[in-house]
């Protein structure tokens, strides 16, 4: 069971963080990690972890400025470091960049030193490129992923926190996943979404209002490449493979967001049979089994939802998931109510564990100081 948290949207902030610094998150980290585990338990903190507000006011305890990309990734590494540390029966696998592809090896030494079954362990790997595929090709909002951090505490439950890159709007967009609740992978995998750039069109195939076009585009599969080949080559005829005529562009958009939103509604230029014969072959049951395929990417699933909704009519979502605000919501109702009481327990959840972390009283002090200018925003 899994269940995505929610969305970030962060400007691209280049660079590393210094060593001295990122030694102090990592040791900052891993004090209030400890609180938190020891009062709460396992699953809150993976709870906590996985809801995208929490997580932006934990990182800004921890010395990062509120709105920066490197926060993300940086916090996600100090983490890994001090969860290991702390023996408190959670780490995490994967990474940034090269270190991300290396999550499925560090899942399977977690689950050995963990004593998970091996099918536990398997369900882990399987979990992590699931959440990964989703949100590189299932939601196809003009983000790259380039980070994912898989966190798995010893009793197989876990909780996803990647980052994905925008080149043309120099954004970086961030995603929260836990292993509660939600039943599928494909459809409305989230609870809460929050952002500060939000598109006026994406494909979301992962949406409620998909349902019938996820259908339509196994449908289309378990026909054979060659139909859909046909259906392929009469919507690519269209100018520079564009599909722009099917949709009015919205009004006010800038330079970049109309550069953004083509690439969304462009059909790939290029298509691999080969994939789409070997899908054939393998006769899918379902959207999810479609998904997790080998060689299943952005371009197969944009074709087959373009064909899908272009010449079959099969209803899907053009909305952009992310929402403006935090989790939490605004306090004047948009993009939805606040949550009074579940914000006031993230707050309670880290001011206890920087008050009882085991640090000095000045980086107490600091912490929860960075903590209010944090709230304040």
């Amino acid at each position: 069971m899994v269940i995505k948290t929610g969305i970030a949207v962060l400007p691209l902030h280049y660079g590393r963080a210094p060593r001295w610094f990122f030694g102090r998150m990592v040791k900052l980290s891993k004090s209030i990690s400890t609180v938190i585990v020891d009062e709460y338990g396992q699953k809150e903190f993976l709870s906590r972890i996985s809801d995208p507000f929490w997580f932006q006011a934990f990182g800004n305890v921890l010395g990062f400025d509120w709105h920066s990309s490197g926060l993300s990734t940086t916090v996600c590494g100090a983490l890994k470091i001090s969860l290991e540390k702390a023996d408190l029966g959670i780490h995490v696998a994967g990474g940034k960049g090269k270190t991300s592809m290396k999550t499925p090896e560090d899942i399977q030494n977690i689950g050995d030193e963990f004593s998970l079954s091996e099918k536990k362990i398997n369900d882990l790997i399987y979990s992590s490129k699931m959440a990964a595929k989703v949100d590189n090709s299932v939601l196809q909002d003009g983000y790259q992923l380039y980070h994912h951090s898989f966190f798995v505490s010893e009793k197989g439950d876990w909780s996803v926190v990647q980052q994905g890159l925008n080149d043309i709007s120099s954004t970086a967009r961030r995603y929260h996943w836990l292993s509660f609740h939600t039943k599928s992978f494909v459809n409305e995998p989230r609870e809460g979404i929050i952002t500060d750039l939000r598109h006026k069109k994406v494909i979301d195939m992962s949406a409620r209002e998909s349902e019938e076009a996820r259908k339509t585009s196994v449908d289309l599969v378990k026909e054979g490449p060659e139909k859909v080949n046909k259906y392929f080559n009469e919507l690519k005829i269209d100018y520079k493979n564009s599909l722009l005529r099917f949709f009015e562009m919205p009004k006010g958009l800038n330079r970049i967001e109309i550069k953004v939103e083509k690439e969304i509604l462009r059909m790939p230029r290029k298509f691999n049979w080969n994939i789409m014969q070997n899908a054939f072959e393998f006769n899918p049951k379902n959207y999810e089994e479609l998904v997790a395929l080998k060689g299943i990417g952005p371009s197969s699933i944009r074709a087959l939802a373009l064909i899908s909704h272009l010449i079959f009519g099969s209803k899907m979502s053009w909305k952009d998931p992310a929402k403006y605000s935090f989790a939490h919501g605004g306090k004047d109702a948009i993009p939805y109510k606040l949550n009074k009481k579940r914000y006031d327990k993230s707050i309670e959840i880290l001011e206890a564990g920087i008050s009882e972390a085991m640090i000095g009283d000045k980086e107490k002090i600091l912490a929860i100081k960075r903590l209010k200018d944090f709230l304040e925003l």
